[in-house]
Parts: structure tokens; sequence; C-alpha cells
């Protein structure tokens, strides 16, 4: 594959889509629950909300926060804060007042749009301690809608409507800070992650065209959403690249919220199917195992894509046996803005996260940093993943200690195990916090899950480390069974054991309700860690 070229120094990513679009105004873009724009109309909302943040005094390099369901609001948005210079902060819309309240201080924000249903969160959030918020801006706020913190509540559409766009754009650099993305927190305080104007045209170009093939033909579909880097480029910047319709959807990705948008059963999509689908695997696991799962015969998806986790060869041999259409199973961060190892289309090997993307170089290296050498087969052992490419981040915001240790020159530490087959491909072994050393040799956590999930009565599972009465750790799998379904402990060790190796199988087992989740689908092991500690009396 030849590279593209670079952006020139001067560039703005909003800008660069209007022009790629220029021909297509009025192909459709963005469908979301309400309706949707079309391209010619976009470029003129996105102009207008570069006006409107200007309006509100927002000047260059300054943040706004982005706190939205997904709809084209958070879009316009996201892209007139990218074409007046001024920095979008997307916020997980998930979160507690408490974390918002956090994001508020590190963040200084100056506005905040806002989705009306996630208000009352918000200024729980303005209440608990010093901001810079000046407004808050809310798409199709409901009549007479005031904010307990009193600040003004204004309507994005009527602010919109005010404003004359903005005809050219704030004369941003490619290296310039463009947005920020949360990191997920899930080993202490979230990070601000700050990405420039290029990084979301160096994921377009290496990941969207080259390995997903995407093209204005296409109408894409994310279940991730847009503040999470993997929506972010599956929903906007991919698309949008190509000229490409994208389907937004507000609501939780439910199974059968999912069915009805792949199935073009929506109002608003009015028989439109979704011909690439982007999930992650605890997603897909759930749709295979709900009774509305529609047959093949009702969508008409060609490529469907997966991230979050590494995806259990089992889930992906079945949707693909079920939908005709592969699942290219990659892996990405937050630090790296999307996706830099991958299976690709018509090579795929399910259980494998597949090979380095173009553009991309990644390492497996031991604990002292070095790169760990290749056995003689040409294979590498479990090592620390690091990867090396143009979309890297440029740091995390006032937190020069955790840049220090995960941005490392031209390198950047994914905080992931992995391993590498004589062929090439590279296999998941877990986080680097969820490592279990059993009998003085190291076991993937994902591993025995993978193992787990084939079972035909297993939904979910998550395993750790616990440690014996002998003082020694073991593996205890928590366990997810489908509905209807009854499971022994004794079937559970028996079904692992005939499929791994003996030290590997769960000594410990036990069945619950539901796993502990990040709002992106991720298995927190370290809350089951929390709670082992805790029911043993130690400190956590």
């Amino acid at each position: 594959m030849t590279l593209p070229p670079a952006p020139p120094a001067e560039y703005n990513f909003a800008h660069d889509l209007m022009q790629r679009n220029a021909g297509r105004a009025a192909r459709a873009a963005l469908i979301d629950d309400h309706g949707q724009l079309t391209y010619g109309e976009l470029a003129e909302q996105v102009q207008r909300m570069a006006a409107a943040l200007q309006s509100l005094g927002l000047r260059r390099e300054e943040r706004v926060l982005l706190l939205m369901h997904d709809c084209n609001e958070w879009i316009v948005s996201f892209l007139g804060g990218l074409y007046a210079g001024i920095v979008p902060v997307c916020l997980n819309t998930l979160l507690t007042a408490e974390d918002y309240a956090y994001m508020l201080r590190h963040s200084r924000a100056q506005a905040a749009l806002v989705s009306e249903p996630l208000l009352p969160t918000l200024e729980s959030a303005l209440a608990q301690g010093p901001h810079e918020i000046q407004h808050l801006v809310v798409p199709r706020p409901s009549e007479g809608l005031s904010s307990r913190s009193g600040l003004p509540v204004l309507a994005l559409d009527a602010l919109l409507a005010r404003q004359a766009p903005l005809t050219q754009p704030v004369p941003t650099l490619a290296d310039e800070a463009a947005f920020w993305l949360y990191s997920s927190g899930s080993t202490g305080r979230p990070k601000g992650t700050v990405h420039t104007q290029a990084n979301l045209y160096w994921t377009a170009e290496l990941y969207a065209k080259p390995v997903l093939g995407l093209t204005e033909a296409d109408t894409v579909f994310s279940a991730a959403k847009l503040f999470f880097a993997y929506g972010l480029g599956n929903a906007l910047s991919f698309p949008l690249s190509v000229g490409a319709t994208v389907v937004l959807m507000a609501e939780r990705p439910t199974p059968p919220a999912v069915f009805a948008r792949l199935t073009g059963r929506t109002p608003t999509l009015a028989g439109r199917k979704p011909t690439v689908f982007y999930g992650a695997p605890t997603g897909y696991g759930g749709m295979l195992a709900h009774p509305d799962l529609p047959p093949r015969s009702e969508v008409a998806l060609r490529l469907c894509s997966s991230a979050g986790e590494a995806l259990p060869r089992d889930i992906g041999e079945r949707w693909t046996a079920r939908f005709g259409a592969e699942i290219i199973d990659g892996i990405g961060s937050t630090e790296m803005l999307h996706i830099f190892l991958s299976n690709r289309p018509g090579d795929v090997r399910y259980g494998t996260t597949g090979k380095p993307v173009p553009g991309y170089e990644v390492e497996l290296r031991g604990e002292d940093g070095l790169s760990l050498p290749p056995n003689a087969d040409g294979s590498i052992d479990i090592g620390d993943l690091y990867v090396k490419g143009p979309s890297a981040a440029l740091m995390y915001w006032h937190n020069r200690e955790k840049s220090r240790d995960t941005f490392r020159g031209e390198w950047t530490k994914s905080g992931d195990k992995y391993s590498r087959d004589a062929e090439g491909y590279y296999t998941y072994a877990g986080r680097n916090d969820d490592m279990l050393k059993v009998s003085g040799i190291y076991v993937s956590p994902f591993e025995v899950e993978a193992t787990l999930v084939q079972h035909p009565a297993v939904l979910e599972a998550a395993v750790i480390g616990k440690t014996d009465s002998d003082g020694l750790v073991k593996t205890k799998a928590f366990i997810v069974l489908k509905p209807g379904h009854v499971l022994s402990e004794d079937e559970v060790k028996a079904f692992v054991k005939e499929r791994l190796a003996p030290y590997k199988y769960p000594r410990f087992i036990e069945f619950v309700e539901e796993l502990p989740k990040t709002a992106t689908g991720k298995i927190q092991r370290f809350k089951l860690r929390d709670l082992e500690a805790h029911r043993a009396g130690q400190p956590r």
C-alpha cells in the first residue's frame, strides 16, 4: 500500500470535509431519529455553528463541552467547533454528576452543548464547585425550559438561525489541538486526551478507505457512540470523508434498537438499510442470543467491525454464518484515536486481532521495555503492545506524569498484552493489569473467557485471579447464563478442561445476573477484583 500524503501544515478537517463533498450537496449525509441533513445542509449548518460559537464569546483554542446523545446536532457542533478553531470536549453521556464536575474544572470549558435529558445531571455538576461555563445550548428544548444554575438556556436551532454562515474556516494547523476525548478512567481520574486536526484525516485515510473500503455508496451505523474514539471514526470522520450516509441513534444500543436500524424499520430510515455496522463483542453476543435476531434476508450488511475488546472466535463465526458478513475485529485506543491493528476483509482469522494497519508499526516489549525477540518459528511470546503512527494524541491535558508514561517519543504504550504467531497474526492476551500468573505461567483472562462463551448456555464471562487457601493465585470465572439455561460448576470446569491446558481452567465459579462494564461495553474486571478483595477483608 502506498501511504497517503500528509495534510498541509495549515489544515482544517471540517473544511476539508466540505471541499470533498462539495459535489454531493443533495446526497443524504446524516439520518437521526428526527430527520436527515444533506451534505449541502450539513456544510451550511457547520458554518452557522462556527459563527454561533464565536457569537457566544468563545475564542480560538477555548473549550466547549459536547454532552449530547447521538444526533445530527452532535456532528454539526463538533465540526462547527473544529471549523472555528474552538475545541470540542466530547463527554460520555452515561457518567455521574461527580464525573462531570471534575471535567468542568479540568477542561475550563466556556459553554456546554447538552441534550435536554442530560441537563439535570449537568446542572448538579455545575452546583458542585467552580466552573467557567457561561452558556447552555440545548437542541430542541421543551417550551419554557430553564436552568436551575441561573445560566441562560439557548435553543440550538434558534441560535443557528440568527447566524450568517462563517464562509472561511479559522486557519488552524494540522498539528493544532482540535478536540479532546476523555479516557474511561478505569484506574483513576479520566484523562483528557488531546487530539489534532490531522489525526482525524490520518485514521480515515489509513483505515476507513483501505481496510473497510468505505465509499459513498455505503450507509453506516455505529452502535458505539460518538463520544467514544471508536464511534467518532465510525460515524463521523470515516463516512463523511467519502460521502457515505450515516445513521445515528440517540438511545442505548439494545438488540431491539439495533435490529430496527439494521432492517431499516424506523420512520426516518423508511427502508434504508445500513451496509456497514460497527459494534463491540458484548453487543454482538447479546444480539446473537436475542430471540428477535433478524434473518439474513432482512439486512443488507456487506461488512461489520468490532473493537473495544477482542472478539471471541465463536461470536465471529456464528455472526458470519448468520448474516454472511465478516466482522473485522481490530484494536484501537483513545490515545491513537482509532484502530491500528486489524483483520482484513477476506483475511479474517477469528480469535486474532489480525496484523498492523499499513501506516502503523507495533512492537511487543518485555518488562524491561525492550523488544521481545522472535522465537525460532517467527512467533513472539506475550508482551506489552507498543504502537507508532501518525494519529497519536499530543498528550493528556495537565497530566505530565501519565503523558510521559504513555507517549514515549514516537511510540505509544497501549496498556495491552499481545502475542504474535508464526504467520504474523496478533492475539490479545488482556490488559496489563488483568494478566494472571498461575503455577508460574502467564494466563490470559481473555483466552479463558473466549472458551467459556463457546458453551451454548453462556452469554458472557469475566475471569480474574483469586487467591486460594494456600495463598496461590487461581482463576475465577464470573458467568452470565443465557435466559432459560442452567449450568453446574462441574460442567463449566469440564468444558474448559477439554479445550485448554489444565492449569487454565477456572477453579472458582460464580453465576451472576450481569457483569460490570464501561459505557462502551468493556468488562471492568477491576471491579470484580475489588469485590473479591472486599469479601476477603483485604484492602482494595
